[in-house]
């Protein structure tokens, strides 16, 4: 695969994602949602990728945003059709397999929205955090109101996108935008960290857990917990299922295999 803007790199279990523009702040411009969607969906079908971690290169920037000047000439049809097509966030958020942001530095509008698609986020301490669009006379429209008002409750998120202010990376942990904090450059070690504990689990229900959390947000109870019931009998029904639970039977280290 041949790839401009977008790193990737696979180590045992864990894959690496750098978006890789850090001359522009990593701003994503088509090319950068063009490759980013194209490596999703290349590890959704690597069967020894069990975790990956999305980060941004350079010193600077996880990721700053749109490119601006990329959009600054379309007419609102061109917009909308843009809009109408895939996109990365939803890429993100549908990818499969357990999805890790580890921010620095800038992470800013669609690089917020970007983080917000994630399953998890890691920050270091010069992470600073915007949903900024308002500066620019529009509003968020890839997540940063509805993924981030289900992250961090409707006042937060209506805190953050009428004001545009930014916020650093302790106020973020704080309100349940970032889930685990590192010392300043740690950012990607500790992301690895976490990836590596989820990895040393069945595949099959690494997926069936993300699907259940994410639909809880979106359904009523009493429909969140059927599905969840049948995830249950799909994760017990699995060949995953039956060894590990034969294995604390046996007190020995199950062997999954992601079936």
């Amino acid at each position: 695969m041949e790839l401009e803007t977008v790193v990737l790199n696979r180590d045992g279990p864990v894959a690496t994602i750098t978006l890789n523009r850090p001359e522009k702040l990593n701003a994503l411009n088509e090319t950068v949602r063009r490759e980013l969607m194209e490596v999703v969906d290349r590890l959704a079908e690597e069967d020894e990728v069990k975790v990956a971690i999305l980060h941004g290169a350079g010193q600077k920037a996880f990721a700053a945003g749109a490119d601006v000047t990329e959009f600054a000439d379309r007419t609102p049809a061109e917009q909308r059709r843009v809009y109408e097509r895939r996109r990365v966030y939803d890429a993100l958020a549908e990818y499969p397999k357990p999805l890790i942001a580890a921010v620095h530095g800038h992470c800013l509008g669609g690089g917020c929205e970007l983080a917000l698609a994630c399953d998890l986020r890691v920050a270091d301490r010069t992470a600073r955090f915007a949903q900024a669009e308002i500066r620019l006379g529009i509003i968020p429209g890839a997540g940063g109101t509805q993924r981030l008002a289900r992250l961090v409750g409707p006042g937060h998120a209506m805190r953050l996108a009428l004001s545009g202010d930014t916020i650093d990376a302790e106020e973020a942990h704080r309100i349940g935008l970032v889930e685990f904090l590192a010392e300043e450059g740690e950012h990607l070690e500790r992301a690895r960290e976490v990836a590596e504990r989820i990895a040393r689990w069945s595949p099959v229900a690494l997926r069936l857990v993300k699907k259940s959390v994410r639909e809880a947000v979106e359904t009523p109870l009493s429909a969140g917990l059927e599905l969840e019931k049948e995830l249950f009998l799909a994760a017990f029904a699995s060949r995953d299922g039956q060894e590990g639970i034969r294995a604390f039977v046996e007190k020995r280290r199950p062997e999954f295999q992601g079936r």
